[in-house]
């Protein structure tokens, strides 16, 4: 399991980074295409689920144009600049790649 602070390989079992001490969460990745003019809601939509980590905006070519760490989701007050963001890069794309990486159960 590679460590998502410094990425480092650990062992499949452990729970805590042997390099930096960061504790490991098993995680889910879903890859799904969206709309741009979608864009927005869908972003809105995972954040509401609740138990997502990590959200990576992708333009059609694969190239990542804005990440969305989980802290963002906590504080709502940080969340306001990110979603305007959101909206310039669906004003520029068609068509955008949405990586989300949810906490396995």
């Amino acid at each position: 399991m590679l460590c998502p602070k410094c990425g480092t390989e650990n062992d499949a079992d452990a729970r805590f980074c042997k390099k930096c001490g960061s504790m490991l969460e098993k995680t889910l990745t879903e890859e799904f295409s969206v709309a741009a003019k979608d864009l927005v809601s869908k972003i809105e939509d995972l954040i509401k689920d609740g138990n997502v980590t990590h959200i990576i905006i992708k333009n059609e070519q694969g190239k990542t144009l804005l990440e969305l760490p989980a802290t963002v989701f906590v504080v709502g007050a940080i969340l306001a600049p990110w979603m305007a963001a959101l909206g310039a890069i669906a004003a520029l794309a068609t068509k955008c790649k949405v990586v989300v990486e949810r906490q396995a159960k």
